[in-house]
């Protein structure tokens, strides 16, 4: 997600940092190629320009010239205007005075809508609610039977109407379920089209009119830059909405509908999914997601999951078992389950500020989310549980026989070990109070 972006901006940010002092020239400069970045980007050609122009008229001016750090300065700008222009704040789901709250999620065919609608609903259910689902695409009746599957997989009821039922009346019932049983949210997933057209808004309107959403949300493919933009504009003409979920980010290494949706079409940008597996949807935040373009990581989002998928209790058992230098290989295994727990290892890493662009390379890419996880689990299995316990008493004899009850070379198992002793001397250094505080409880200790 935005990786391109973020490659650049970074190269521009080194070019400054070698500067020193900066003048007037060495602003534009910079800032033709933070345009050129945007561009390359394929974000919206009136909003990189508007951009380019909002971050030259304070970064020339004495608040930087006078700075003593003044690349820093301009970096700092750039994540302002950055912040502004995807939003300035965190744009949350609205609440119906009444439950059930309902959500209408509206779009193009293909952007994701069904699968979109169950990981909203999942969200709801994450947060405490009692979500119910209404299937009221029947243009597609592969859509129905995707989301009565995904209903089961989250286990969320799915309202699902007579084949002679047209989608305002399995909405309406779907309303009306929502209250008769006590929903907190009744989430309705409507058909898409192609392209825009009047067939479609018209049944937008008496489908919106018949339940009266508490949110219209239009739902866009990332990966379709700027078609994305387009298509939330011209729905958003005709029929008003609260706000956007943008699907597939991790597909889009580019991220110009991202930077560009929220300024052409003055909608919030509300939620991000990214994968196709059902996990809830991520709330949209600009700053973090202004620091993510920077480089500078995201480490409130990384806590966030960490707090919501580590075992407090047992991460308190480890940090005593750090302390007394019990710390063994079985409990290692269990820390990197955990956090494989909050999502692709390359994704967790990139979170951390200055590793987003280590984890842009293949190998390392592989060796996260690949087969080097596997592969030390294979190694560790191997061993007894004495050797587990105690990893400091493998010899080059019993390397050789664990790597050959695993199917990997010594070479490999060294490798372990020794990865295996760095991660120990640093959770050490971290359980003693060495380490920021804030590190120490984003890694559960």
């Amino acid at each position: 997600m935005l990786e391109v972006l973020t490659e650049r901006l970074n190269g521009v940010f080194s070019k400054l940092g070698r500067r020193g002092r900066l003048g007037e020239a060495d602003v534009d400069a910079a800032l033709r190629e933070v345009r050129m970045a945007l561009l390359e980007a394929d974000v919206n050609f009136r909003v990189a320009r508007d951009f380019v122009a909002a971050v030259r008229e304070r970064a020339v001016g004495r608040e930087v010239i006078e700075s003593i750090t003044p690349a820093q300065q301009v970096i700092k700008i750039l994540n302002d205007h950055l912040v502004e222009l995807l939003g300035s704040e965190t744009s949350r789901i609205a609440t119906a005075p009444r439950p059930p709250t309902i959500v209408l999620l509206v779009g193009l065919q293909g952007s994701g809508k069904t699968t979109t609608a169950a990981k909203l609903a999942l969200s709801f259910k994450r947060d405490g609610g009692r979500p119910l689902l209404v299937a009221a695409d029947t243009q597609r009746p592969a859509a129905i039977e995707q989301l009565k599957t995904l209903g089961k997989q989250i286990d969320v009821p799915v309202h699902v109407g007579d084949t002679k039922h047209s989608p305002i009346q399995i909405s309406t019932r779907g309303r009306e379920l929502g209250i008769d049983n006590a929903h907190s949210h009744v989430v309705v997933d409507t058909a898409g089209r192609i392209q825009l057209d009047e067939p479609l808004m018209d049944e937008i309107g008496q489908i919106s009119r018949a339940i009266d959403p508490t949110e219209t949300l239009f739902v866009a493919d990332a990966t379709t830059g700027q078609e994305a933009v387009n298509a939330a504009k011209e729905f958003h003409a005709q029929s008003p909405l609260n706000g956007l979920i943008l699907t597939k980010m991790d597909g889009d290494a580019r991220g110009g509908a991202a930077l560009s949706i929220r300024s052409v079409t003055g909608v919030p940008i509300k939620f991000i999914a990214t994968g196709e597996q059902i996990e809830p949807l991520e709330v949209f935040h600009p700053d973090r997601i202004a620091s993510r373009i920077l480089g500078m990581g995201d480490v409130v989002t990384l806590v966030e999951r960490a707090e919501e998928t580590i075992d407090q209790e047992r991460a308190l058992e480890l940090e005593e078992k750090i302390r007394k230098a019990s710390f063994g290989l079985d409990d290692f295994l269990e820390q990197l389950n955990q956090v494989k727990k909050m999502g692709p290892l390359s994704q967790v890493f990139g979170m951390l500020p200055g590793m987003s662009s280590m984890t842009k390379n293949t190998d390392v890419q592989a060796a996260l989310d690949g087969d080097g996880l596997r592969h030390f689990e294979a190694i560790i299995l191997s061993m007894t549980p004495n050797e587990r316990r105690n990893p400091d008493q493998i010899t080059g004899s019993r390397r050789r026989r664990i790597a050959a009850g695993s199917g990997r070379s010594v070479q490999d198992v060294n490798q372990l070990l020794n990865q295996f002793k760095q991660a120990r001397k640093m959770m050490q250094m971290m359980s003693s109070g060495k380490m920021p505080t804030g590190l120490r409880n984003m890694m559960g200790l």
